[in-house]
């Protein structure tokens, strides 16, 4: 499969698989420790993982995420943590994104170094119609956009569909998403079934 992006920062490494999903994992680096958010197995990416530092924990922050998270906490001997209240021992606080039945979603606040990690309701990837500000809301969510996110000014945005994005428009990726989320329903219908076809 492959990668389609391997981006380093400050925040420590975002890997995007080379498909149609775009799935997007992470590793997050402070102080000497790593946490991985929703890694795929890519041999590849996950050795640059164990080369920044001493892994801390796997954080599921979808319930339907499960992706290597199991897999990948078994082999590095770190605890798993799915969709949790709080991440113990870390920088990071934990805002509930969606708490319906069929959809448990979590999202991260890394306030010291003001990144919002958010799986599954904002993305990226072309099908979520990212527009001119770079980011889009999920499909099944566009009639309720998640506002809580817009509390936020983010100088980093990471997802679970797509491409990192770092500075200023973070933030104004955020907001753009949000603001569109209702009027650009037909075109993210539309960019869904184009991307992965009827039976999607």
């Amino acid at each position: 499969m492959g990668l389609a992006i391997l981006d380093e920062s400050g925040l420590g490494l975002t890997w995007v698989l080379d498909e149609p999903m775009m799935r997007a994992s992470h590793a997050l680096l402070h102080d000497g420790r790593v946490w991985l958010v929703d890694p795929t197995d890519e041999p590849a990416a996950l050795e640059r993982v164990v080369a920044l530092g001493a892994p801390a924990a796997v954080v599921q922050l979808l319930d339907r995420h499960d992706r290597a998270c199991a897999a990948v906490a078994d082999r590095l001997g770190v605890p798993r943590l799915s969709v949790p209240d709080e991440v113990p021992d870390s920088p990071f606080g934990v805002v509930r994104v969606v708490h319906v039945r069929g959809w448990r979603e979590a999202a991260l606040w890394w306030s010291g170094r003001r990144a919002l990690v958010v799986a599954e309701a904002l993305g990226t990837a072309p099908y979520y119609v990212p527009g001119t500000s770079g980011a889009g809301v999920h499909l099944a969510l566009r009639p309720w956009p998640p506002k809580r996110l817009g509390t936020f000014e983010p100088d980093h945005l990471l997802v679970g569909h797509g491409g990192p994005i770092h500075g200023p428009q973070s933030a104004a990726a955020v907001d753009g998403a949000l603001a569109r989320s209702r009027r650009d329903l037909p075109r993210a219908l539309r960019a869904t079934i184009g991307a992965f076809g009827r039976g999607a």
